[in-house]
């Protein structure tokens, strides 16, 4: 059930809103329902609730404290220290719709619910385009979004853009690593990125063993078109031989339309991501501050019955480590 606070305000129960209340709210709640199951926002960043006015996001370094000891040998000690650390702010967003008198006393049924339907689809879409702002900002390789107005942090936690081809290590004990190609999709782009990933070093220098199951590519027909022949092919979609495609069935796509106005036209952007990882060190993470809160007011100056929303919420970026991106112009080329 979509998580919305619902609250009145005086004089709502005792006028003619009165009987409108229940259907409006069950409404409301039917339709978030729907829009959540279909966000890709959802499927993407590593969401969380939050009970301060911001979240800051760490980690550690690893240990390398196991090694070969001769008999009755000490035991070595494992060093370790915070890893680089990135702090959120909530931003609050707000809208409202009014019912007038007159739509209940005509019993304008459409109406009533025309009102609602047009509120939620904007809050979602907004929650959508938020975050597709987010992701289009990082493929572009930039430091920042852009979203109404309002500039927030695009980097990782490292500093750099969370597409990047120089991301440092906070002990020096790798040098720099990329996560922004520039192949365009194919099945040996695809391979070859996979293994960039999977051959990702912590801060100390270790392989951490990511491993990539989502790709995540904007609504864009070419695109598409590449991504299933290969993945939806069993065997080698390059050639007219049998070898065997062994990216076939291993990927969870997601296809994102609000992506498109995001990214740099005429590009064909593509996206790795690990889900897991992206869950247990938060690569994309979202909290939810304060879900969409609705409050349900009589406007002393027309009469009408106004619905207020408002919700508080933060996305960015941690750890690069989680995606990768391909069809980058300026980025590092996989061979």
């Amino acid at each position: 059930m979509a998580g919305i606070i619902f609250s009145e305000g005086s004089g709502v129960n005792d006028s003619v809103f009165g009987k409108c209340q229940t259907p409006v709210k069950m409404f409301i709640e039917k339709k978030a329902e729907a829009y959540e199951n279909a966000s890709a926002v959802d499927k993407i960043f590593s969401k969380s609730k939050s009970n301060h006015f911001g979240e800051t996001i760490t980690s550690m370094t690893s240990m390398n404290g196991f090694a070969p000891v001769a008999e009755g040998g000490a035991y070595p000690k494992a060093d370790m220290q915070e890893s680089y650390k990135k702090t959120l702010v909530h931003t609050t967003f707000k809208s409202s719709f009014a019912i007038t008198q007159e739509m209940v006393e005509d019993a304008k049924t459409m109406d009533l619910r025309k009102r609602p339907a047009a509120f939620l689809a904007d809050y979602y879409r907004m929650r959508e385009r938020f975050g597709a702002c987010m992701i289009g900002a990082a493929v572009g390789g930039a430091k920042q979004a852009q979203f109404g107005g309002k500039l927030f942090d695009a980097t990782s936690a490292d500093g750099v853009a969370m597409f990047s081809t120089e991301h440092p290590s906070i002990t020096n004990g790798t040098g720099v690593q990329s996560n922004r190609f520039t192949n365009a999709f194919s099945n040996d782009s695809l391979a070859r990125a996979e293994a960039a990933m999977q051959n990702a070093k912590d801060d100390n220098g270790n392989i951490l063993a990511v491993i990539p199951d989502t790709i995540i590519i904007p609504n864009i027909a070419e695109l598409k078109a590449d991504v299933f022949a290969t993945i939806g092919a069993d065997k080698d979609p390059d050639t007219a031989n049998n070898g065997f495609n062994f990216t076939f069935g291993r990927w969870r796509v997601i296809i994102w339309a609000y992506l498109n106005q995001f990214v740099k036209a005429g590009t064909l952007p593509w996206i790795l991501a690990s889900s897991q990882y992206n869950e247990d060190y938060g690569g994309a993470v979202w909290f939810d501050r304060v879900p969409l809160s609705i409050k349900s007011v009589i406007d002393d100056d027309t009469d009408d019955n106004v619905w207020k929303g408002r919700a508080r919420l933060s996305a960015g970026f941690h750890d690069w480590r989680a995606f990768a991106v391909g069809g980058a112009e300026d980025g590092t080329t996989l061979v």
